[in-house]
């Protein structure tokens, strides 16, 4: 699993707003902030972009980001918005995917691969595009070699681009392709990396899985000390992410 490579906003107060809401798994009231702007492609775009997030932590919302991507789509103009919101498509259809809602596996790949032909090489949509590769090739197609290489790009332009978020996605991943295959301490340091950003940007409602994650590489007490922290942030959040609750019981009493 894993959201969105938007960032904690370009310092505006209604960014500044949005990040607070978005950041608290608050994404209708985020989204609704940018109601009134979405005539403008970067707008709706973001608004799609928060809904499908919600959709992705609350396995809830498929219809509202479904008709928030149209509006961005329409409002398209330029190729790299074009892509951006396929970008998008591909993510939803990857959401509905690997929760189990309906498999929309081709149309995920379909949109992605629509996003690479019109992205050009130096957007700042493009490391996002390659990281959500990633997640199709590691959680759909089974391909880990394939997910690292784009894990890899994805992680090199998100730093380039200064994507801090993104680059706390590329981290967790790369590291649980590490954990995947024994290799322990690329693990911890890959999800320390992941933690650390998120807790500096706020970013709560992605904190109790990075915490989760890196309980899973650690030692115990650690371990246990760890998943319980996720599991109070979790409760704090509602529960949410939802597909989280099966990650906070111990391997022991599973």
């Amino acid at each position: 699993m894993s959201g969105s490579g938007m960032t904690a906003g370009d310092g505006s107060p209604l960014q500044t707003a949005v990040w607070r809401l978005r950041s608290r798994g608050c994404w209708t009231d985020a989204a609704a902030l940018l109601e009134p702007h979405a005539a403008t492609p970067a707008a709706a775009l973001q608004r799609a972009a928060l809904l499908v997030e919600r959709c992705l932590f609350t396995e809830q919302g498929w219809a509202e980001a479904e008709d928030a991507l149209r509006t961005a789509e329409a409002v398209a103009r330029e190729d790299d918005e074009r892509g951006a919101a396929a970008c998008e498509r591909g993510h939803l259809a990857y959401a509905s995917t690997v929760l189990g809602t309906r498999d929309r596996a081709d149309e995920a790949r379909a949109a992605l691969g629509r996003a690479a032909a019109l992205l050009a090489p130096t957007a700042p949509a493009r490391p996002l595009l390659d990281f959500r590769r990633g997640l199709i090739a590691e959680h759909i197609s089974d391909s880990p070699q394939s997910a690292r290489a784009a894990y890899r790009r994805a992680h090199a332009g998100a730093a380039s681009h200064g994507q801090t978020l993104l680059l706390s996605f590329t981290w967790r991943h790369l590291a649980g392709l590490s954990l995947r295959d024994g290799e322990l301490a690329d693990a911890r340091h890959g999800f320390a990396e992941s933690l650390r950003i998120r807790e500096e940007l706020g970013y709560l409602v992605g904190t109790a899985p990075a915490l989760a994650a890196l309980a899973g590489a650690e030692p115990e007490p650690e371990a246990t000390r760890l998943r319980a922290e996720a599991g109070r942030l979790f409760r704090l959040l509602d529960g949410v992410p939802t597909w989280l609750a099966a990650q906070l019981t111990p391997p022991t009493a599973a």
